[in-house]
């Protein structure tokens, strides 16, 4: 069975439950005005980093999802989320579709599986419905490109040592996956690099991006100008291994080693998408000096390759420190990034390198328990070695205010 036939499956189920079992279901709308500089945005075929640029008018869904649980039985339950867009055209697709098996049980460890299409959680900055950021409502670069190539397309088993059943403050939880799908995780680091904005990436949407002059040469003419990131080209299983420390309700510390063992010499010339031997560490801290501000910090490092003699060899490397402060029903937070894509190989025709930082300040206020407001301010520079080969500058810098209005249901 294939990749796209376990999602089918998974995602007929749920959908099906949903209708015959008592269902627990939730979602979210939200409208914004965006006020953004002119540099075109990656989603229209643009470089800038933004998901918005000044050709956006008037206001518009930037977020509409529906995360919805099934309980089949006292073990099993059917989990879903549906996304809504208007960008770059409109929208409507699963991000996640899974099974989980979670077993009552009276031995002071406890386990689950989950089987499907869902995120690796190496995430602390998005435990919101539907994998949203509490904080930011634009992502961090590092989560950003999580959200937009990363998936699990397989099994995952977790084991939690809970350090109130051993009289501990600790407490600790170890996991493991293995999937297939995902690929061409990488070709956007490679050809846009890092971004900032929180768009998800649909089960089997595709992501345009620049025209690159590189994807013009006889050794990358058979690439697409876009990736499709969950796609199955070589037909190898990759892996993930986790680590979660709690300490009390203070402290979580999160460590991932991810692999996709892609093997980058495999195409599938019909699609134009290449296996991306893609591995990276990621480490995320999350730390609460009191009740109400907290300090969230992540790291990512990693390679990604292409080609069969590794013709694209890149390094890329991210982190983000996000400190968010509570007052009665205001939640202000600001965040730092840091991103760069470092060129490893010897095609001097296929620049690849790039780097940049931004910064992100974020005001919300909770009307009610259906009812917030929020306004964003983001700035951020960046250069690619790239851009001039498509009669652009290497540098740019961009600006973007918005004006949000969330309603959860």
């Amino acid at each position: 069975m294939t990749i796209k036939h376990i999602l089918n499956t998974v995602s007929i189920i749920a959908v099906v439950t949903t209708f015959n079992v008592s269902a627990h279901v939730k979602g979210l709308l939200q409208v914004s005005a965006i006020n953004a500089d002119s540099q075109t945005s990656w989603q229209e075929r643009g470089v800038g980093l933004y998901r918005f640029d000044s050709d956006t008018e008037g206001v518009l869904l930037s977020q509409g999802l529906l995360d919805f649980r099934t309980d089949l039985t006292s073990a099993w339950s059917a989990h879903g989320v549906i996304n809504a867009y208007q960008d770059p055209e409109p929208t409507v697709g699963f991000t996640q579709a899974y099974l989980q098996y979670k077993p009552l049980t009276q031995n002071k460890y406890k386990w689950h599986v989950r089987v499907g299409g869902f995120y690796p959680l190496l995430s602390l900055e998005n435990p919101d419905m539907g994998w949203l950021s509490p904080y930011n409502y634009t992502n961090s670069a590092i989560n950003s490109w999580v959200g937009e190539e990363l998936r699990t397309l397989g099994i995952e088993a977790t084991i939690k040592r809970p350090g109130r059943s051993f009289n501990s403050a600790h407490s600790f939880s170890f996991v493991g996956a293995t999937f297939k799908g995902n690929d061409p995780a990488g070709t956007l680091l490679a050809w846009r690099g890092f971004a900032l904005h929180d768009r998800q990436t649909t089960f089997n949407e595709g992501i345009a991006f620049a025209p690159v002059a590189s994807l013009n040469t006889p050794q990358l003419q058979f690439q697409a100008n876009q990736v499709l990131p969950f796609e199955e080209v070589d037909g190898r299983y990759g892996y993930y291994i986790g680590m979660h420390w709690d300490y009390l309700k203070q402290s979580q510390f999160r460590f991932y080693y991810y692999d996709n063992n892609g093997d980058p010499a495999a195409i599938n010339y019909s699609t134009g998408q290449y296996a991306w031997d893609t591995r990276f560490s990621s480490a995320a801290w999350l730390y609460k000096f009191t009740r109400k501000t907290r300090l969230i910090t992540q790291m990512m490092s990693g390679s990604t390759a292409m080609g069969a003699k590794r013709g694209v060899d890149n390094r890329f490397y991210s982190h983000f420190i996000l400190l968010s402060h509570k007052l009665a029903l205001h939640r202000l937070s600001i965040r730092y990034d840091y991103f760069e894509v470092t060129d490893k190989d010897d095609w001097a025709f296929d620049p690849n390198a790039s780097h940049g930082e931004g910064i992100t300040a974020t005001w919300r206020y909770q009307l009610n328990q259906q009812w917030q407001l929020g306004a964003e301010a983001s700035a951020l520079r960046s250069q690619a070695d790239n851009r001039p080969l498509m009669g652009l500058s290497p540098r740019i810098s961009q600006q973007q205010i918005a004006l949000n209005a969330q309603w959860r249901f």
